[in-house]
């Protein structure tokens, strides 16, 4: 890129600036200053010969000099609000973003904050979005907070229990889905796509059985990168199975029902391998008395591999399966039991064996009266299993344990997820949730 090296002129509410030409572009072609150069990334003439900007200086100074540096550095007398919505306005808030926390580790994670909900009772499930931001789920009630953790207007879904909610992703970065119980003697239940922003119903997800819609309870949700949403679906006739819908149209394409002697309406964790084609389907202890984990080809309507504790002895640690994820990288699948004992199956084995790896056998008999079961997540080659008050990070290929992350408020994690490079976890005995970035690299 042929930048001359120009110097330029702001006059900002009364307040003069001098930058280079050079300084501006790092801001990128989508930002306020992009607008200032010609194709061949030349400055353009301006007559006047200073540009005037009425906005404010002191946040114009901070955006400047972290264009100048690519430090920030935020000083106590300019609310960090103020500055997130001047950046807004200039394009420059992915560049605040990026030197306020880094490329997510891990292993390199900090506590950053905790937010305390405004809703009553306990959360029940918590989602990351993209951009940092995140949404709670509390009963019938979803609480939205964005990337700089201001909570939007809630979404009311009328006394129907929420079960899950998903992001839509960089189609629709606003758009939420959220999946709810159907309400005896009222019907209704489902899902329904949402403005994260307003909480405004764009439109609702039907299931058409025998061409009639029907009333049902939606699940667990999952999205493919064919802007294809998956839920499972319990209906009040034979509609158990999961569900498949055009993300962009709300249309149904598609139903897998339930086969004889299995569970796919009742799932806890829908996840849909990109290379496989499949769709992981989850159903596992304590909502059924059998864990049953299998995968789906949509294609030829058939379930490709499957395993199930059904003929597992009473005391193995098969009959113990709280979390499942596949991981794609290795072929397999890594389940968690209620002792955070990890095992591992492998997808190119038809016979689903569990091989265990004893990682916190020390728990046994020393559970608290009311335990979180662990959960599972996989980012960038590392997995998370959260266990009580902390979460595991374990890496490499024998997945050896490498840290813990830990807070003493809020009791217990019930739900935790990542996503906009945090982690966001929410804790059971108080209705609050904790923030964990990692911190940018050092400015050399």
């Amino acid at each position: 890129m042929a930048i001359r090296k120009d110097r330029v002129r702001f006059n900002v509410g009364g307040k003069i600036f001098e930058t280079t030409a050079t300084t501006l572009a790092i801001a990128g072609r989508d930002s306020y200053f992009g607008a200032m150069f010609d194709e061949n990334w030349d400055l353009q003439h301006n007559p006047a010969g200073e540009h005037f900007i009425d906005r404010n200086p002191d946040c114009f100074s901070i955006l400047l000099d972290l264009l100048r540096t690519g430090d920030l550095y935020i000083p106590p007398h300019v609310p960090q609000k103020l500055l997130y919505r001047e950046a807004l306005f200039y394009g420059l808030i992915d560049h605040v973003r990026s030197a306020k926390w880094g490329q997510f580790d891990g292993n390199r994670l900090q506590p950053s904050k905790s937010v305390t909900g405004r809703a009553p009772g306990d959360g029940t499930a918590i989602r990351a979005s993209p951009d940092g931001g995140c949404c709670v789920a509390h009963g019938s009630m979803v609480h939205i907070y964005d990337w700089m953790l201001e909570e939007h207007p809630p979404i009311n879904l009328d006394y129907q229990r929420v079960n899950d909610a998903g992001w839509v992703g960089p189609v629709d970065p606003t758009g939420l889905v959220i999946s709810t119980c159907e309400r005896l003697g009222r019907g209704q239940g489902g899902m329904g796509l949402f403005s994260s922003t307003t909480g405004e119903l764009r439109y609702k997800f039907n299931v058409t059985h025998e061409g009639v819609a029907k009333s049902y309870t939606a699940g667990a949700l999952s999205f493919s990168d064919g802007n294809k949403l998956f839920s499972s679906c319990k209906g009040r006739s034979n509609e158990y199975g999961i569900g498949v819908w055009d993300q962009n149209t709300g249309q149904q394409v598609d139903f897998f029902y339930e086969p004889p002697g299995w569970s796919l309406g009742d799932a806890d964790k829908l996840q849909w391998l990109n290379g496989r084609n499949c769709l992981l389907v989850a159903t596992l202890f304590p909502r059924k008395d059998n864990c049953y984990i299998s995968l789906l080809d949509f294609r030829s309507k058939s379930m490709v591999w499957s395993w199930s504790d059904m003929w597992s002895p009473a005391n193995s640690d098969d009959r113990r399966v709280r979390d499942a994820i596949a991981m794609e990288e290795n072929s397999s699948i890594c389940v968690v039991n209620e002792f955070e004992d990890l095992g591992f199956m492998d997808l190119r084995r038809e016979s689903g064996l569990v091989r265990w790896s004893s990682r916190s056998r020390l728990m046994k008999g020393k559970m608290p009266d009311e335990p979180c079961y662990p959960k599972l997540a996989l980012h960038d080659g590392q997995l998370f299993s959260s266990m009580n008050d902390s979460i595991s990070v374990f890496c490499g290929s024998d997945w050896v344990l490498t840290s813990r992350l830990r807070r003493s408020f809020g009791g217990s994690i019930c739900d935790f997820s990542i996503g906009g490079d945090r982690l966001f976890a929410l804790h059971s005995e108080e209705n609050v949730f904790d923030i964990w970035e990692t911190p940018p690299p050092p400015i050399v």
